[in-house]
C-alpha cells in the first residue's frame, strides 16, 4: 500500500496547518507557549500564544478534540525558566 504525503501548509514550531483540515492542529503530541491577558474576554478567560500566534481557548479547544479520551499534563513554569 503506498500512502501520499501530507499536504502541510506551515509546519513551524508546535503548530500545523494543513489543505485538507481547516484551522490549526498540534505537532508532536506536545505544544509550548504563554499565557496572556485577552482583551475581547475582558479578563474572563485568557489568550494563548503559542508558537508567536495567539490562540483562544476555544481555538485550544478544537486542537485538542480529537484526543478526546487520551491523558494529557498541563504544567505552568515561572517565565523566567526556559522551556
Amino acid at each position: 500500500m503506498e500512502f501520499e504525503p501530507l499536504d502541510v501548509l506551515d509546519v513551524t514550531g508546535a503548530l500545523h496547518r494543513f489543505h485538507f483540515m481547516p484551522g490549526l492542529h498540534i505537532a508532536d503530541f506536545m505544544v509550548r507557549g504563554r499565557i496572556t491577558w485577552d482583551e475581547n474576554e475582558d479578563g474572563r478567560l485568557p489568550m494563548l500564544v503559542i508558537d508567536g500566534k495567539e490562540i483562544s481557548w476555544d481555538q485550544f479547544g478544537r486542537m485538542v478534540a480529537g484526543f478526546e479520551g487520551w491523558q494529557f499534563r498541563f504544567e505552568i513554569r515561572d517565565r523566567s525558566e526556559k522551556i
